[in-house]
């Protein structure tokens, strides 16, 4: 446990692996309340922040999105609902952590040993300072390929994805190999694959806009 306070869960109903930033905005979102503090929800991520912090839990401090099963890293944020949903604390004003844990190919993950080394790391960034327009992106190295977490601040990597498509008559299938992603030394997929905790400070686009005119 973080002991940092009260916990409110609020999390989607489904999956939502690979959603991005949107929202629900045309249709009802159904909301169940499991047991007290932990909410379902019929939406994406980025509807649970919007939903928790604005109906919910509006007096929360902080936005803890995952830990989500597989990395986001470089240009993942673009795809990812987990740093969507941080990103839209974000944009609400609130300070957010988005969470992802790579999971290294064949290999079984330890939950509970991700969980014990994950609670400290949290309560840093907790007791850290965040500007206005800024967010933590956390990526976690397997378990089963580090013995201890060595935390490194780093950039998002510029590379794309590898992609790569194999067809099926007038269908395409994904076959792009996530593991085998271009590196750029220094950079979050360059530390997380290698075996280090990758923490990137995000800034919103729209923030950094305002300040540039």
């Amino acid at each position: 446990m973080l002991d940092c306070g009260e916990c409110v869960t609020v999390a989607p109903a489904d999956v939502q692996s690979g959603v991005g930033h949107q929202v629900t905005t045309k249709l009802p979102i159904e909301v169940v309340q499991l047991s007290k503090g932990r909410y379902s929800v019929g939406g994406t991520p980025a509807d649970c922040s919007r939903l928790a912090l604005t109906e919910v839990a509006p007096d929360a401090e902080w936005v803890i999105a995952g830990v989500n099963q597989g990395a986001n890293l470089g240009a993942d944020v673009y795809t990812s609902g987990t740093v969507a949903a941080a990103r839209e604390a974000a944009l609400l004003g609130y300070r957010a952590i988005a969470v992802s844990q790579y999971v290294a190919k064949g290999l079984p993950l330890d939950w509970d040993a991700i969980a014990a080394r994950v609670a400290p790391l949290l309560k840093r960034l907790i007791a850290g300072e965040l500007s206005e327009g800024e967010y933590w992106n956390v990526n976690l190295p397997h378990t089963a390929i580090v013995s201890d977490y060595e935390v490194v601040s780093c950039l998002l990597d510029t590379r794309p994805l590898s992609i790569a498509y194999r067809r099926e008559g007038e269908r395409f299938v994904y076959r792009g190999e996530y593991h085998k992603r271009p590196r750029q030394a220094g950079r979050d997929v360059d530390i997380c694959l290698g075996g280090r905790v990758a923490i990137t400070r995000m800034v919103l686009d729209i923030s950094a806009n305002l300040t540039g005119c």
